[in-house]
């Protein structure tokens, strides 16, 4: 009967555990840098590995811990980076019960008391090693008043003492302790390391698997090693004979990639009923809904980036055909329909992972997705806008003048004063009251000159309140409205006096006048709306987006009047604002 007891099965994380440097993947710098030390005799104090999940970084620490009292098979050995593993300390660091040699969960012993317990402790020697070393594992955990307390020991410990710490969270961690650390960041592997590394484990136990399902499990890892192992352990036992690509991804609940591009394809191009039955087929087929939107904020990312990088689609966990139509898609799509893609399905995932009905919530969103994609850029939009003219803006007209109606009651403006001083913002006191009417042959010229004179409640109440019955240069005749100012016609004709510098007449009559301007440009509004609904692009946006409502349009005569009204009132060559009088 064997003196070594069965353990029973192994996971293969553990039973492929790196026991020395040598056994690490994809951390040559971090293991050079630290055998240079060795070799110097110049070992930190203490040291931090900070890292993603799975990268090793409680295994490091261990095989320091061996590293520093290691004595070798002979008993007379050396602190090295190349411990012998067979030696008494070596042996029992390995099976995690060296009494030297203490490990430590910050995330489950977080107070300032267990913090305590080290501290007390670090003053004894070491029972039988070289070195009392401490694990902390996850360290960015412990409270602020245990990094407090830990901070006079890390910086001051005995010879005999080192402390080992490994966190996923390095920026949680103390500057005050960082400073006291030998820091080693230890990267993510890189696909091609980790898929020849899971084709050596997979060669040691004898199992057969397709190199495109490796290729599956290392995206899927996404750099950590231990989750690697994990899904390769799983692969392993799903497969009968020689584990497929195809168990492998029913195994992790993905679609066929080739699949998943056919429906980016199907999005992209707006086929809104083949885009919905592809998802249909693969959810039918195992693939998990929001999965698939996953891989498709995966291509999304993908193709933006080959576009801008094309050597980036040289990966090996991408096969040749996949490349290629990676490449196709990048010199195709522009910019803009890919970033606006990407931060929809970011929307889209956080809607699928709230719903009640994951595939209700998915199938929503590919056709949210559809019908957005095929919209043009706002560049495109405007342009289309602009090369498809807006009805002209209807105004007042200037009908010829007439007799007042009876009823009319008739105001008049003062003459205008003679002599220095006088006049307003527009300078034309100097010119003949003919000339200067001559500018305003239409009402609307009246109203425009209101406006660049900033007169808003003037101007608020022409155009609300204000029925105009007839018009020409210097006489204006109206129907007031029920909401309209007594001292309305007055105001008006004092202030274009002032302006024009020519004498006007404003009469107010009891019937006769036509629309407002608010309610004409009310209508022209509501005219431009209609016409904007009527627009394919328009109808895409409200049929992609139910909720959403024309708040405003901007035609090209709007803008440039607005540009105008914010333009400085031009000052005429003659005028000398240093001329006396």
């Amino acid at each position: 009967m064997s003196d070594t007891p069965d353990t029973g099965y192994q996971v293969l994380a553990r039973k492929y555990r790196p026991a020395t440097f040598a056994d690490l993947i994809g951390q040559e710098a971090m293991v050079r840098t630290l055998k240079n030390a060795f070799e110097a005799d110049r070992i930190a104090q203490a040291f931090i590995m900070t890292g993603i999940r799975g990268t090793g970084k409680t295994t490091t620490a261990r095989i320091i811990s061996k590293g520093m009292n290691c004595i070798g098979p002979d008993g007379n050995g050396k602190p090295t980076t190349d411990p012998c593993g067979v030696c008494e300390h070596c042996v029992a660091i390995a099976e995690g019960r060296h009494v030297d040699v203490m490990e430590m969960d910050a995330a489950s012993r977080t107070g300032v008391g267990d913090i305590r317990e080290i501290i007390d402790s670090v003053h004894y020697r070491a029972a039988s090693a070289r070195y009392k070393i401490y694990i902390i594992d996850e360290v960015h955990m412990l409270s602020n008043s245990a990094f407090n307390a830990l901070l006079k020991t890390l910086e001051e410990p005995p010879a005999h003492v080192k402390f080992i710490f490994a966190t996923t969270e390095i920026r949680k961690v103390p500057v005050t302790v960082l400073s006291r650390c030998q820091r080693f960041d230890l990267r993510r592997i890189e696909p091609e390391v980790m898929i020849d590394h899971l084709k050596s484990i997979a060669a040691k136990e004898n199992a057969a698997i397709a190199e495109d399902a490796l290729a599956l499990i290392t995206r899927a890892a996404e750099g950590s090693v231990r989750d690697a192992m994990s899904l390769l352990d799983q692969a392993i036992s799903h497969g009968a004979g020689e584990t497929t690509a195809d168990q492998v991804r029913a195994m992790l609940g993905l679609a066929d990639r080739g699949r998943v591009l056919d429906l980016f394809d199907m999005i992209m191009s707006g086929d809104a009923a083949g885009a919905l039955n592809e998802l249909s087929s693969q959810y039918a087929d195992g693939a998990d809904p929001m999965a698939v939107l996953r891989d498709l904020a995966e291509i999304t990312h993908w193709v933006s980036v080959i576009k801008i990088t094309p050597e980036a689609a040289e990966d090996p966990t991408v096969s040749p055909d996949e490349r290629a139509r990676g490449l196709s898609m990048g010199e195709k799509l522009p910019m803009r329909v890919l970033t606006r893609m990407w931060q929809m399905l970011l929307k889209a995932i956080e809607e699928v992972a709230q719903a009640p009905n994951a595939m209700m919530a998915a199938e929503m969103a590919i056709i949210r997705l559809t019908h957005v994609s095929t919209l043009p850029s706002p560049e495109e939009l405007v342009r289309k806008l602009q090369d498809t003219p807006p009805p002209p803006l209807p105004g007042p007209g200037a009908p010829s003048p007439a007799p007042a109606p009876q009823g009319t009651t008739a105001y008049a403006s003062t003459p205008a004063p003679n002599g220095g001083g006088g006049g307003g913002p527009v300078a034309a006191l100097a010119q003949a009251p003919e000339s200067a009417l001559a500018r305003y042959a239409q009402f609307d010229q009246v109203v425009e000159l209101i406006r660049k004179n900033r007169d808003i409640k003037l101007l608020v109440e022409v155009e609300t309140t204000l029925r105009l019955v007839s018009y020409s240069p210097g006489r204006i005749e109206f129907e007031p409205t029920e909401n309209a100012p007594r001292d309305l016609a007055a105001r008006l004709g004092q202030s274009l006096q002032s302006w024009t510098g020519a004498r006007w007449a404003v009469s107010v009559t009891n019937s006769g006048g036509g629309t407002t301007i608010a309610e004409v440009q009310d209508a022209d509004r509501l005219a431009l709306v209609a016409e904007a609904t009527e627009h394919p692009l328009v109808q895409a946006v409200l049929l992609a987006f139910p909720k959403a409502k024309i708040t405003e349009i901007r035609t090209p005569e709007a803008l440039a009047k607005a540009a105008a009204a914010d333009a400085l009132p031009e000052v005429e060559d003659e005028w000398d604002p240093f001329e006396e009088d």
